[in-house]
């Protein structure tokens, strides 16, 4: 009895841990699901808001409390950083799509970009950073901060860029990102704090396979219509896989080239961060209430998030390599 007890006790938590230790391939397992799948996507479709929210209370869990403060002491990097992802891309970026008229032309392609600029850096990207050999505690400061500032930014960029299109009213749309986002940092900091650090840190594997779980949910939802799609409208879908490949890489070297100054290393770092849109976040505080152009757009705007760490992850070695190679300048003498 005793041995069944164990067994049926052990058998989850060994699962979850299996399942942690698994990383980008269950990452990658899962968008194939999602895909060939789509009636588990259509079951999971409205159970989206829930899964970002756990998904968000367990990043917010693991946040790194003394690497975020570490940046606190010289704050003008995060400072420019948080400015250029939270305000200059939503108003760049917003500006340049009602320039190319694509608001009249498509709009609910339209209300995708523009809800994909307003977004903040997703919650995962310190830990791909961190995979990468990046300074992840940059990424992680950032954005916490970018996403600090959404349910006050978001709102003023939706009423400017998109008025009546969107569902939800400006007011409505930033409290309920704040709820989200509020509701998430109290529960996960709560359990981190009636749990313990050292408990955390035992416990990742599972965490880890946990949060895999949860993703599946997000992930099997927005996948719900990439196949029949596809096999309706090919020449769309692919203009749109590429599109979100386009966008993605235009943030991200524009980000670098702009944070050129400060460091290659530190200029990738951003650049990668900035590229890395939570639409997930956009998606549950709408509700889902979203075209289905929209939803669609949002499944290909994570292939390059997810494909992000292995593409760039060679450049960022050489760029690490080089400046670790690369002799300090001498200082003066000291008086």
């Amino acid at each position: 009895m005793e041995f069944l007890s164990r067994l049926v006790l052990d058998a989850p938590a060994a699962a979850l841990s299996w399942l942690g230790r698994q990383g980008t391939r269950a990452v990658a397992a899962l968008i194939v699901i999602g895909i060939v799948l789509p009636s588990i996507g259509a079951l999971l479709k409205p159970f989206v808001t829930e899964a970002v929210f756990v998904l968000l209370c367990i990043a917010f869990l693991r946040v790194d409390a003394a690497a975020f403060r570490s940046y606190l002491g010289r704050p003008a990097i995060v400072l420019a950083a948080t400015a250029w992802t939270s305000l200059v891309i939503p108003t760049l970026f917003g500006a340049s799509y009602l320039a190319f008229g694509l608001k009249d032309q498509s709009p609910d392609l339209f209300l995708a970009l523009v809800l994909q600029a307003i977004a903040p850096p997703l919650m995962a990207a310190p830990a791909f950073a961190a995979l990468m050999g990046l300074d992840a505690t940059l990424v992680l400061c950032t954005m916490v901060t970018s996403t600090a500032l959404l349910p006050f930014t978001a709102p003023w960029f939706a009423y400017a860029f998109i008025g009546p299109a969107l569902t939800l009213s400006p007011l409505a749309l930033g409290l309920k990102l704040f709820a989200i986002l509020a509701g998430s940092a109290l529960v996960g900091f709560a359990v981190r704090r009636i749990a313990g650090l050292a408990a955390i840190e035992r416990q990742k594997e599972r965490i880890d396979g946990l949060n895999i779980l949860v993703l599946f949910v997000f992930i099997a939802a927005i996948m719900e219509s990439v196949a029949a799609r596809f096999l309706a409208t090919p020449m769309i879908t692919i203009g749109l896989a590429a599109l979100a490949f386009v966008v993605f890489f235009a943030v991200l070297c524009l980000t670098t080239l702009l944070f050129a100054s400060a460091g290659r290393e530190r200029a990738l770092t951003l650049g990668f961060m900035a590229s890395q849109r939570n639409v997930g976040l956009m998606l549950a505080a709408t509700g889902g209430a979203l075209p289905d152009l929209t939803w669609l757009y949002f499944a290909f705007c994570y292939f390059p998030i997810y494909l992000s760490p292995l593409l760039l992850q060679p450049l960022a070695r050489r760029i690490i390599a080089r400046a670790q190679t690369t002799p300090t300048p001498p200082r003066g003498p000291t008086t």
